[in-house]
């Protein structure tokens, strides 16, 4: 198994970057929803989730030891607002 085809490379690869710095304090890196979707669908075979929206949670939840902020937010706030429903228009 390849480490190109691992989802921190694939993340790493969204975001334009050779690394990500690994500080909270100075994270600038930044996913939006949109690419954090792509990803889930490119990992599909990869992924555990039975949906687009699980396979999207993992995504984020590989994001949070990136220290890779999700739409602004930390990867965690991205998560509980995803389970408040704010991101529902792009699972419609």
């Amino acid at each position: 198994m390849s480490a190109r085809n691992e989802t921190p490379h694939k993340i790493i690869q969204s975001l334009g970057k050779k690394k990500c710095n690994g500080s909270w304090e100075e994270a600038t890196e930044n996913l939006t929803m949109d690419q954090v979707k792509k990803l889930a669908e490119d990992q599909s075979d990869r992924l555990t989730g039975a949906t687009l929206y699980a396979k999207c949670r993992e995504i984020m939840g590989t994001c949070v030891s990136m220290r890779v902020n999700v739409e602004g937010m930390s990867p965690k706030e991205a998560l509980d607002a995803m389970s408040k429903g704010d991101f529902a228009e792009h699972f419609a």
